[in-house]
């Protein structure tokens, strides 16, 4: 008999992805494995029960998950549905660990096996496997849609016998997987593009796709990466010239994207409200950090925005989610790509490999412990607190019980 693996329709309102597709669960059947599809699972993906049904799956109810080997999800499970979990079930999904210490203690509690599909290392034999290039890619894009769509306007110039109508001039902040297709879909729906980062490597790439790079590009600008890629911390002289280059830019755009994200921390702020209020009214901000307190300042969780002055801040949560049915497509074959190195081709069996680069990187928990080296520690220090906490009761009855001889005496005297 072969192993179960189930995938879960996702609890969260604003989650309409899935963790399986028609061609990946035909890979899995054809693989020896048991697929049961929750109910409704694809169905704000636009797939519905009968196309999973058609390549083999089987569509069951959420508490089909207690027979799961395998459990493939969007986003972390909630402590509800791990109650429905077997002990020792692998679970693949984006887990949002940061500053949710007891949620990834909750998943060690419960015994299964997490892994943090947003820790997979940017590597050669990884890249399939990237579930924060392929939902970026699409956030990049779903970006310039939504700001299209509250700017109200045309982006390309438009030449007519009544007039021109001027292109409208976009610039995106933080050339980085997002960035880069934001600058493509831009460019493609005919607007006038300019970005900035503080990699001096992406000014190239920016070109590339017909855009032109905005930054102060002084000596310090230049050694501004490290032999990793990464961008250095910038002084505070060049930061400084680089936010009055930006502020100047900024007042004279029509839309602004963000996309800068730091993993584990606060996203930073690049857009002041002195910057806001210095744009045209009608122009709109679009912050895809806005889940991690946004790089606009006065950008809300899930709400779109108008300042006084008329400026449009829009602050949509999930956004790779907006478009579901292709960020679905390109999520399952993420999942599938990661899942299929776990299986053992002669037995059929999943067989974890905990020696794998891939495998460490991405392990959460295991074996009822936080395993992995960012987490570990807290969750560690976390157990000794409480257990503490458990034990300080006990101490603080002695000197109570100790007081009750003097108490006796005290009433015989009376």
């Amino acid at each position: 008999m072969g192993q179960t693996i189930f995938i879960p329709k996702e609890i969260d309102a604003n989650e309409g992805r899935v963790g399986g597709s028609p061609d990946t669960v035909k890979r899995l059947v054809g693989l020896g494995f048991d697929v049961i599809v929750e109910t409704g699972a694809g169905t704000l993906s636009r797939i519905p029960d009968a196309d999973f049904a058609a390549v083999g799956a089987k569509i069951g109810k959420a508490a089909d998950a207690a027979k799961a080997d395998v459990v493939l999800k969007v986003r972390r499970p909630s402590e509800a549905e791990l109650k429905g979990y077997k002990s020792g079930a692998a679970v693949l999904a984006t887990m949002d660990p940061y500053g949710n210490d007891a949620a990834v203690a909750a998943m060690a509690k419960a015994g299964v096996t997490a892994f943090a599909m947003e820790f997979m290392p940017r590597i050669t034999r990884a890249q399939v496997m990237d579930v924060l290039s392929s939902q970026a890619n699409l956030a990049g894009y779903q970006a310039v849609v939504d700001g299209a769509y509250e700017y109200d306007r045309a982006l390309p110039m438009m030449m007519t016998a009544a007039g021109t109508v001027p292109a409208a001039k976009v610039f995106i902040m933080g050339v980085g997987v997002a960035g880069l297709q934001a600058i493509a879909t831009a460019r493609r729906m005919g607007a006038i593009v300019t970005a900035t980062d503080v990699r001096p490597a992406v000014k190239e790439q920016v070109a590339s796709l017909g855009a032109k790079f905005v930054a102060v590009e002084d000596d310090e600008f230049k050694q501004a990466e490290t032999a990793g890629g990464y961008a250095k911390e910038m002084s505070k002289e060049y930061q400084a010239k680089q936010a009055a280059l930006t502020a100047e830019h900024i007042a004279k755009q029509d839309i602004v994207i963000t996309t800068a994200l730091i993993p584990g921390r606060p996203a930073p702020k690049l857009v002041s409200a002195q910057m806001v209020a210095s744009m045209k009214p009608g122009s709109v901000l679009i912050d895809l950090a806005v889940e991690r307190g946004g790089n606009v300042e006065g950008a809300q969780p899930g709400k779109v925005v108008t300042t006084d002055n008329g400026v449009k801040i829009v602050g949509h949560l999930n956004v790779p989610g907006r478009i579901a049915a292709s960020a679905s497509l390109l999520y399952a074959k993420n999942l599938f790509a990661f899942l299929e190195t776990m299986i053992d081709k002669a037995s059929k069996q999943i067989a974890i490999n905990r020696d794998d680069e891939l495998v460490k990187a991405t392990m959460l928990t295991d074996g009822g412990k936080v395993v992995h080296p960012a987490f570990a520690a807290a969750a560690a220090a976390s157990s000794e607190q409480t257990a503490t906490e458990k034990a300080a009761p006990a101490k603080a009855e002695k000197p109570a019980a100790a007081k009750k001889p003097a108490a006796k005496k005290s009433k015989g005297d009376a």
